[in-house]
């Protein structure tokens, strides 16, 4: 009898600790498994996210695809659409604001542009975040792209979260960075 209160002493104690050491993360932690990484690349949310790299206009070349540092935030545009010029300023704000944990690219549709405009258009929104140039708009085309501006969340793992078309009000886009650089 008094052996199996010592057993039943023990393995509470072993429980104890375990919940102890995930104590931050809650109960649910101990029990909580692992989302597998996907195998499966697609312009789809749960899809790692179609690579790509491009030259930006400040002669730098950037990627997209692939486990990073950071979560990125993909803004594909162009110079004449208005939605975009509405957008401009938030993502200019947001960008500088979780520059530490996100990486902004806004994506020039330089098929759909001119490269004059796009330069016109971030001088006069005065963007400091990398400006990329799709000359040829195979990146667009990889993200099955049909408006302006088409937003694809990445987290950090590759893994493409959501892609936004059209613009969304500040606050609700900042609530979607924030849950982006939460994971």
């Amino acid at each position: 009898m008094k052996r199996n209160i010592y057993i039943l002493l023990g393995v509470v104690l072993l429980v104890g600790i375990a919940l102890a050491q995930n104590a931050d993360n809650g109960i649910a932690a101990v029990f909580k498994q692992e989302e597998p990484m996907p195998t499966e690349t697609g312009p789809k949310a749960g899809l790692l996210a179609p690579a790509f790299s491009l030259q930006a206009m400040d002669g730098k070349t950037y990627a997209v695809g692939g486990a990073k540092e950071k979560a990125i935030f993909v803004s594909f545009w162009a110079s004449w659409c208005e939605p975009c010029k509405q957008e401009a300023p938030a993502l200019n704000t947001l960008a500088a604001k979780y520059k530490d944990k996100l990486d902004l690219y806004g994506v020039n549709v330089t098929t759909y542009d001119k490269i004059r405009d796009a330069k016109a258009f971030v001088d006069e929104y005065k963007l400091t975040f990398p400006i990329l140039l799709d000359e040829d708009g195979t990146a667009y085309a990889k993200y099955n792209g049909l408006a302006f501006p088409t937003n694809v969340l990445i987290d950090s793992r590759g893994v493409v979260q959501e892609i936004i078309l059209g613009i969304l009000p500040e606050k609700e886009l900042e609530r979607k960075i924030k849950e982006l650089i939460a994971d």
